[in-house]
Protein backbone atom coordinates (compact mmCIF):
# COMPACT_ATOMS: atom_id res chain seq x y z
CA UNK A 1 0.00 0.00 0.00
CA UNK A 2 1.50 3.71 -1.19
CA UNK A 3 2.26 5.64 1.89
CA UNK A 4 1.41 9.38 1.96
CA UNK A 5 1.08 11.81 4.37
CA UNK A 6 -2.55 12.88 5.51
CA UNK A 7 -4.00 16.03 5.83
CA UNK A 8 -4.89 17.22 9.57
CA UNK A 9 -8.68 16.43 9.21
CA UNK A 10 -10.45 20.03 9.00
CA UNK A 11 -11.79 19.32 12.94
CA UNK A 12 -8.51 19.32 13.96
CA UNK A 13 -7.39 21.70 12.19
CA UNK A 14 -10.16 24.48 13.49
CA UNK A 15 -10.00 22.96 16.95
CA UNK A 16 -6.27 24.10 17.08
CA UNK A 17 -5.04 20.66 17.55
CA UNK A 18 -2.29 19.61 17.46
CA UNK A 19 -1.51 23.56 16.89
CA UNK A 20 -2.69 24.37 20.53
CA UNK A 21 -0.86 21.33 21.95
CA UNK A 22 2.64 20.99 22.42
CA UNK A 23 2.89 17.46 22.94
CA UNK A 24 2.11 16.22 19.36
CA UNK A 25 5.42 17.34 18.38
CA UNK A 26 7.65 15.02 17.08
CA UNK A 27 10.31 15.39 19.54
CA UNK A 28 10.01 16.74 22.94
CA UNK A 29 12.96 17.78 24.24
CA UNK A 30 11.68 18.67 27.75
CA UNK A 31 10.38 14.72 28.14
CA UNK A 32 13.69 13.86 27.87
CA UNK A 33 14.97 16.03 30.18
CA UNK A 34 12.31 14.52 32.45
CA UNK A 35 13.84 11.09 31.18
CA UNK A 36 16.93 12.09 32.87
CA UNK A 37 15.33 13.17 35.74
CA UNK A 38 13.83 9.90 36.28
CA UNK A 39 16.98 8.17 35.72
CA UNK A 40 18.50 10.12 38.67
CA UNK A 41 15.97 9.51 40.83
CA UNK A 42 16.11 5.77 40.40
CA UNK A 43 19.87 6.33 41.40
CA UNK A 44 18.85 8.44 44.47
CA UNK A 45 16.13 5.62 45.63
CA UNK A 46 19.02 3.13 45.67
CA UNK A 47 21.37 5.55 47.70
CA UNK A 48 19.42 6.36 49.99
CA UNK A 49 19.23 2.69 50.99
CA UNK A 50 22.55 0.87 50.34
CA UNK A 51 23.85 4.30 52.38
CA UNK A 52 21.30 3.26 55.14
CA UNK A 53 19.85 6.67 54.92
CA UNK A 54 16.29 5.39 56.08
CA UNK A 55 15.24 6.92 59.20
CA UNK A 56 12.33 9.54 59.89
CA UNK A 57 10.54 11.57 57.24
CA UNK A 58 13.59 12.37 55.19
CA UNK A 59 13.91 8.45 54.61
CA UNK A 60 10.29 7.89 53.55
CA UNK A 61 10.59 10.90 51.19
CA UNK A 62 14.04 9.92 49.49
CA UNK A 63 13.26 5.84 49.29
CA UNK A 64 10.28 6.82 47.68
CA UNK A 65 11.62 8.06 44.48
CA UNK A 66 11.45 4.34 43.35
CA UNK A 67 8.27 6.02 41.98
CA UNK A 68 10.70 7.33 38.97
CA UNK A 69 9.81 4.00 37.72
CA UNK A 70 6.06 4.84 37.37
CA UNK A 71 7.74 7.75 35.38
CA UNK A 72 9.80 5.88 32.94
CA UNK A 73 6.53 3.42 32.54
CA UNK A 74 4.06 6.33 31.86
CA UNK A 75 6.64 7.96 29.30
CA UNK A 76 6.65 4.62 27.12
CA UNK A 77 2.83 4.51 27.27
CA UNK A 78 2.83 8.20 25.76
CA UNK A 79 5.62 7.94 23.75
CA UNK A 80 4.61 4.41 22.19
CA UNK A 81 0.88 4.68 22.19
CA UNK A 82 0.57 8.28 20.50
CA UNK A 83 1.01 7.18 17.21
CA UNK A 84 -2.17 4.68 17.29
CA UNK A 85 -4.08 7.19 19.09
CA UNK A 86 -3.00 9.69 16.44
CA UNK A 87 -3.74 6.85 13.47
CA UNK A 88 -7.48 6.16 15.44
CA UNK A 89 -7.92 9.68 14.50
CA UNK A 90 -6.62 9.83 10.40
CA UNK A 91 -3.93 11.61 11.22
CA UNK A 92 -1.55 8.92 10.62
CA UNK A 93 -1.15 5.49 9.03
CA UNK A 94 -1.15 2.61 11.87
CA UNK A 95 2.32 2.06 13.01
CA UNK A 96 3.31 -1.18 11.60
CA UNK A 97 4.40 -3.94 13.93
CA UNK A 98 6.77 -5.68 12.44
CA UNK A 99 8.89 -1.84 12.45
CA UNK A 100 7.88 -1.50 16.15
CA UNK A 101 8.84 -4.45 17.02
CA UNK A 102 12.33 -4.32 15.20
CA UNK A 103 12.75 -0.96 17.13
CA UNK A 104 11.83 -1.48 20.68
CA UNK A 105 14.37 -4.59 20.13
CA UNK A 106 17.37 -2.59 19.16
CA UNK A 107 16.57 0.24 21.68
CA UNK A 108 16.90 -2.08 24.20
CA UNK A 109 18.51 -5.43 23.82
CA UNK A 110 22.18 -4.20 23.29
CA UNK A 111 23.37 -2.22 25.80
CA UNK A 112 21.52 -4.68 28.01
CA UNK A 113 22.84 -7.88 26.98
CA UNK A 114 26.29 -6.12 27.27
CA UNK A 115 25.68 -4.87 31.34
CA UNK A 116 24.56 -8.02 31.61
CA UNK A 117 27.72 -10.20 30.38
CA UNK A 118 29.82 -7.56 31.77
CA UNK A 119 28.00 -7.54 35.15
CA UNK A 120 27.63 -11.07 35.54
CA UNK A 121 31.11 -11.90 34.90
CA UNK A 122 33.48 -8.90 36.42
CA UNK A 123 30.82 -7.69 39.61
CA UNK A 124 32.49 -9.46 42.31
CA UNK A 125 28.77 -10.18 44.49
CA UNK A 126 27.36 -11.69 40.87
CA UNK A 127 30.06 -13.48 38.96
CA UNK A 128 29.13 -16.88 40.59
CA UNK A 129 25.83 -16.67 39.00
CA UNK A 130 24.18 -20.11 38.18
CA UNK A 131 23.12 -21.09 34.20
CA UNK A 132 19.43 -20.37 35.85
CA UNK A 133 20.45 -16.39 36.55
CA UNK A 134 22.34 -15.97 33.48
CA UNK A 135 19.18 -17.15 31.55
CA UNK A 136 16.55 -15.00 33.01
CA UNK A 137 18.69 -12.09 32.98
CA UNK A 138 19.43 -12.74 29.67
CA UNK A 139 16.23 -13.09 28.45
CA UNK A 140 14.22 -10.24 30.50
CA UNK A 141 12.55 -12.88 32.56
CA UNK A 142 13.43 -11.93 36.26
CA UNK A 143 9.91 -11.72 37.60
CA UNK A 144 8.77 -14.77 36.80
CA UNK A 145 11.70 -17.10 37.73
CA UNK A 146 12.63 -17.68 41.76
CA UNK A 147 15.86 -15.56 43.03
CA UNK A 148 17.58 -14.01 39.73
CA UNK A 149 17.11 -11.07 41.02
CA UNK A 150 21.03 -10.73 41.34
CA UNK A 151 23.83 -8.25 42.84
CA UNK A 152 24.23 -5.00 39.97
CA UNK A 153 21.01 -5.92 38.33
CA UNK A 154 18.02 -5.88 40.85
CA UNK A 155 16.53 -2.85 38.98
CA UNK A 156 15.71 -4.85 35.64
CA UNK A 157 12.57 -6.13 37.28
CA UNK A 158 10.79 -2.96 36.00
CA UNK A 159 12.56 -3.17 32.31
CA UNK A 160 11.27 -7.19 32.51
CA UNK A 161 7.61 -5.67 33.17
CA UNK A 162 8.47 -2.43 30.42
CA UNK A 163 9.31 -5.21 27.84
CA UNK A 164 6.22 -7.18 28.66
CA UNK A 165 4.00 -3.85 27.56
CA UNK A 166 6.31 -3.69 25.04
CA UNK A 167 4.93 -7.07 23.37
CA UNK A 168 1.40 -6.50 24.56
CA UNK A 169 1.07 -2.64 22.59
CA UNK A 170 0.16 -4.32 19.22
CA UNK A 171 -2.70 -6.56 21.02
CA UNK A 172 -4.12 -3.45 22.98
CA UNK A 173 -3.62 -1.00 19.89
CA UNK A 174 -5.61 -3.76 17.85
CA UNK A 175 -8.26 -4.35 20.27
CA UNK A 176 -8.72 -0.59 20.69
CA UNK A 177 -9.08 0.44 17.10
CA UNK A 178 -12.10 -1.85 17.24
CA UNK A 179 -13.62 1.24 19.44
CA UNK A 180 -15.46 4.06 18.92
CA UNK A 181 -13.05 7.06 19.00
CA UNK A 182 -14.96 8.82 22.33
CA UNK A 183 -14.45 5.57 24.00
CA UNK A 184 -10.55 4.86 23.92
CA UNK A 185 -10.21 7.20 27.06
CA UNK A 186 -12.84 5.73 28.83
CA UNK A 187 -11.66 2.27 28.20
CA UNK A 188 -7.88 3.03 28.63
CA UNK A 189 -9.32 4.65 32.27
CA UNK A 190 -11.43 1.46 32.98
CA UNK A 191 -8.24 -0.95 32.71
CA UNK A 192 -6.06 1.72 34.81
CA UNK A 193 -8.74 0.94 37.44
CA UNK A 194 -8.90 -2.60 37.14
CA UNK A 195 -5.68 -2.83 37.57
CA UNK A 196 -5.51 -1.83 40.89
CA UNK A 197 -7.35 -5.32 42.04
CA UNK A 198 -4.69 -7.42 40.47
CA UNK A 199 -3.35 -8.65 43.59
CA UNK A 200 -6.98 -9.83 44.29
CA UNK A 201 -6.56 -12.75 42.10
CA UNK A 202 -6.26 -15.84 43.56
CA UNK A 203 -2.80 -16.75 41.44
CA UNK A 204 -0.55 -18.86 43.51
CA UNK A 205 3.87 -18.62 42.52
CA UNK A 206 6.58 -20.46 43.67
CA UNK A 207 8.74 -19.26 46.54
CA UNK A 208 10.62 -16.37 45.88
CA UNK A 209 8.19 -14.89 43.24
CA UNK A 210 5.87 -12.23 43.68
CA UNK A 211 3.23 -11.82 41.34
CA UNK A 212 2.85 -8.17 42.61
CA UNK A 213 6.22 -7.45 40.07
CA UNK A 214 3.90 -8.79 36.93
CA UNK A 215 3.27 -6.30 34.04
CA UNK A 216 -0.58 -6.12 34.61
CA UNK A 217 -0.25 -4.59 38.44
CA UNK A 218 0.99 -1.65 37.33
CA UNK A 219 -0.98 -1.23 34.15
CA UNK A 220 -2.05 1.97 35.74
CA UNK A 221 1.33 3.35 35.43
CA UNK A 222 1.39 3.10 31.69
CA UNK A 223 -1.97 3.78 30.99
CA UNK A 224 -1.24 7.60 32.37
CA UNK A 225 0.97 7.75 29.22
CA UNK A 226 -1.90 6.45 27.10
CA UNK A 227 -3.76 8.98 28.37
CA UNK A 228 -1.77 11.64 27.87
CA UNK A 229 -1.11 10.36 24.36
CA UNK A 230 -5.07 10.06 23.85
CA UNK A 231 -5.63 13.60 24.89
CA UNK A 232 -2.76 15.71 22.39
CA UNK A 233 -4.39 14.43 19.37
CA UNK A 234 -8.19 15.16 20.76
CA UNK A 235 -10.34 17.55 19.42
CA UNK A 236 -11.08 20.64 21.09
CA UNK A 237 -14.74 20.84 21.38
CA UNK A 238 -15.98 23.79 20.77
CA UNK A 239 -12.76 25.70 21.34
CA UNK A 240 -12.86 25.11 24.72
CA UNK A 241 -10.04 22.90 25.80
CA UNK A 242 -10.78 20.39 28.20
CA UNK A 243 -10.07 19.66 32.20
CA UNK A 244 -6.72 17.67 31.66
CA UNK A 245 -5.41 20.30 29.42
CA UNK A 246 -6.31 23.26 31.83
CA UNK A 247 -5.20 21.28 34.61
CA UNK A 248 -1.91 20.91 33.10
CA UNK A 249 -1.60 24.51 32.42
CA UNK A 250 -1.63 25.63 35.50
CA UNK A 251 1.16 25.14 37.36
CA UNK A 252 0.55 26.33 41.06
CA UNK A 253 -2.31 23.35 40.26
CA UNK A 254 -0.43 20.56 38.68
CA UNK A 255 2.51 21.27 41.10
CA UNK A 256 -0.18 20.36 44.13
CA UNK A 257 -1.37 17.61 42.63
CA UNK A 258 1.92 15.57 42.32
CA UNK A 259 3.00 16.93 45.98
CA UNK A 260 -0.26 15.62 47.22
CA UNK A 261 0.28 12.64 45.73
CA UNK A 262 3.63 11.92 46.36
CA UNK A 263 3.79 12.97 49.81
CA UNK A 264 0.77 9.97 50.56
CA UNK A 265 3.41 7.34 48.65
CA UNK A 266 6.00 8.33 51.37
CA UNK A 267 3.21 7.77 53.86
CA UNK A 268 2.38 4.83 56.08
CA UNK A 269 -0.53 4.46 54.17
CA UNK A 270 1.65 2.99 51.05
CA UNK A 271 3.86 0.68 53.14
CA UNK A 272 6.61 0.60 55.32
CA UNK A 273 10.01 1.50 55.00
CA UNK A 274 12.91 -0.76 54.08
CA UNK A 275 12.33 -4.23 52.44
CA UNK A 276 8.88 -4.79 54.79
CA UNK A 277 6.42 -6.69 52.12
CA UNK A 278 3.79 -3.91 52.04
CA UNK A 279 -0.24 -5.52 52.51
CA UNK A 280 -2.33 -5.37 49.19
CA UNK A 281 -3.93 -1.84 50.35
CA UNK A 282 -0.63 -0.19 50.81
CA UNK A 283 0.48 -1.82 47.58
CA UNK A 284 -2.91 -0.28 45.84
CA UNK A 285 -2.13 3.13 47.79
CA UNK A 286 1.17 3.06 46.37
CA UNK A 287 0.42 2.22 42.73
CA UNK A 288 -2.45 4.79 42.02
CA UNK A 289 -0.31 7.45 43.32
CA UNK A 290 2.23 6.68 41.42
CA UNK A 291 0.13 6.77 38.39
CA UNK A 292 -1.37 10.21 39.75
CA UNK A 293 2.53 11.42 39.95
CA UNK A 294 3.44 10.40 36.82
CA UNK A 295 0.61 11.65 34.90
CA UNK A 296 0.73 15.30 37.02
CA UNK A 297 4.63 15.56 36.35
CA UNK A 298 4.26 14.68 32.22
CA UNK A 299 1.27 16.51 31.70
CA UNK A 300 2.81 20.04 31.86
CA UNK A 301 5.27 18.95 29.01
CA UNK A 302 2.66 17.36 26.64
CA UNK A 303 -0.87 18.94 26.67
CA UNK A 304 1.40 22.72 27.34
CA UNK A 305 0.56 25.17 24.57
CA UNK A 306 3.34 25.61 21.76
CA UNK A 307 6.31 27.44 22.52
CA UNK A 308 5.67 27.30 26.53
CA UNK A 309 9.01 27.61 27.59
CA UNK A 310 10.74 24.47 30.01
CA UNK A 311 13.71 26.48 30.54
CA UNK A 312 15.47 23.33 32.31
CA UNK A 313 13.67 20.28 31.12
CA UNK A 314 14.47 21.59 28.19
CA UNK A 315 18.03 22.53 27.41
CA UNK A 316 20.53 20.84 25.66
CA UNK A 317 22.34 20.07 29.11
CA UNK A 318 19.14 17.91 29.87
CA UNK A 319 18.24 16.35 26.93
CA UNK A 320 21.93 15.23 26.58
CA UNK A 321 21.46 13.32 29.70
CA UNK A 322 18.21 12.35 28.91
CA UNK A 323 19.76 10.57 25.72
CA UNK A 324 22.14 8.53 28.24
CA UNK A 325 19.65 8.10 30.76
CA UNK A 326 18.98 4.72 29.59
CA UNK A 327 22.43 4.01 30.07
CA UNK A 328 22.29 5.46 33.98
CA UNK A 329 19.19 2.83 34.31
CA UNK A 330 21.26 0.24 33.44
CA UNK A 331 24.74 0.60 34.87
CA UNK A 332 24.01 2.41 38.01
CA UNK A 333 24.14 -0.06 40.23
CA UNK A 334 27.45 -1.12 39.54
CA UNK A 335 28.81 2.36 39.72
CA UNK A 336 27.12 2.34 43.00
CA UNK A 337 28.94 -0.98 44.08
CA UNK A 338 32.63 0.88 42.85
CA UNK A 339 31.55 4.25 44.44
CA UNK A 340 31.78 2.65 48.07
CA UNK A 341 35.31 1.63 48.06
CA UNK A 342 36.50 4.97 46.24
CA UNK A 343 34.96 6.55 49.77
CA UNK A 344 36.74 4.17 51.93
CA UNK A 345 33.21 2.76 52.93
CA UNK A 346 30.56 -0.36 53.71
CA UNK A 347 27.43 -0.52 52.40
CA UNK A 348 24.25 1.00 54.25
CA UNK A 349 27.22 3.63 55.35
CA UNK A 350 28.76 6.57 54.00
CA UNK A 351 27.50 9.91 52.90
CA UNK A 352 23.91 10.19 50.91
CA UNK A 353 25.16 13.52 49.14
CA UNK A 354 28.61 12.39 48.05
CA UNK A 355 27.81 8.43 47.43
CA UNK A 356 24.76 9.96 45.26
CA UNK A 357 26.68 12.83 43.74
CA UNK A 358 30.11 9.93 42.56
CA UNK A 359 26.98 6.90 41.66
CA UNK A 360 25.69 9.84 39.44
CA UNK A 361 28.92 10.94 37.90
CA UNK A 362 30.13 7.67 37.09
CA UNK A 363 26.96 6.14 35.81
CA UNK A 364 26.37 9.15 33.37
CA UNK A 365 29.93 8.17 32.02
CA UNK A 366 29.37 4.86 31.60
CA UNK A 367 26.09 5.53 30.18
CA UNK A 368 27.96 7.72 27.25
CA UNK A 369 30.28 5.17 26.75
CA UNK A 370 27.10 2.51 26.19
CA UNK A 371 25.71 4.86 24.12
CA UNK A 372 28.34 5.97 21.67
CA UNK A 373 29.86 2.40 21.08
CA UNK A 374 26.11 0.14 21.15
CA UNK A 375 23.05 1.77 21.59
CA UNK A 376 23.09 4.81 18.74
CA UNK A 377 25.66 2.30 16.18
CA UNK A 378 23.03 -0.25 16.43
CA UNK A 379 19.85 1.69 16.24
CA UNK A 380 21.28 3.81 13.42
CA UNK A 381 22.42 0.67 11.56
CA UNK A 382 18.58 -0.39 11.97
CA UNK A 383 18.13 3.06 10.31
CA UNK A 384 20.17 2.57 7.31
CA UNK A 385 18.27 -0.85 6.92
CA UNK A 386 14.96 0.62 6.71
CA UNK A 387 15.88 3.61 4.89
CA UNK A 388 17.97 0.79 2.12
CA UNK A 389 14.76 -1.32 1.76
CA UNK A 390 12.47 1.56 1.32
CA UNK A 391 11.25 3.00 -2.29
CA UNK A 392 9.71 5.82 -3.72
CA UNK A 393 6.21 4.39 -3.33
CA UNK A 394 7.12 2.53 0.10
CA UNK A 395 9.31 5.09 2.25
CA UNK A 396 10.51 4.44 5.58
CA UNK A 397 7.78 4.24 7.91
CA UNK A 398 7.76 7.07 10.14
CA UNK A 399 8.76 6.81 14.06
CA UNK A 400 5.96 5.30 16.06
CA UNK A 401 5.84 7.90 18.52
CA UNK A 402 4.80 10.21 15.35
CA UNK A 403 1.21 12.25 14.83
CA UNK A 404 1.74 12.04 11.10
CA UNK A 405 3.47 10.12 8.75
CA UNK A 406 6.64 11.97 7.89
CA UNK A 407 9.26 9.57 7.74
CA UNK A 408 11.42 8.48 10.59
CA UNK A 409 14.91 10.52 10.33
CA UNK A 410 18.13 8.86 9.46
CA UNK A 411 19.90 9.28 12.81
CA UNK A 412 18.07 7.71 15.62
CA UNK A 413 16.95 9.97 18.86
CA UNK A 414 16.06 9.18 21.99
CA UNK A 415 11.98 7.94 21.64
Amino acid sequence: MTRTPQPLPASLADSGVPGAVGGTRSFLPAVEGMRACAAMGVVLTHVAFQTGTAGGVIGRLLHRFDLAVAVFFALSGFLLWRGHAAAARGLRHRPPTAHYLRSRLVRIMPGYLVAVVVILTLLPEANHASRTVWLANLTLTQVYVPLTLTAGLTQMWSLSVEVSFYLALPILAFLAYRLPVRLRVPAIAAVAVASLGWGLLPIHTAEGVNFLNWPPAYASWFAAGMLLAEWTVSPVEKGQLGWPHRLARNRPAIIGVALVAYLISASPLAGPKDLVPATLAQFVVRTSMGAVVAWALLAPLVLDAPGTPHRILASTTMETLGRWSYGLFVWHLAALVMVFPMVGKFMFNGDLVVVFVLTTILGFAMAAVSYALVESPCRNALRRWEYRRSSASEPPPPLDSSVTDQPEPQLATST
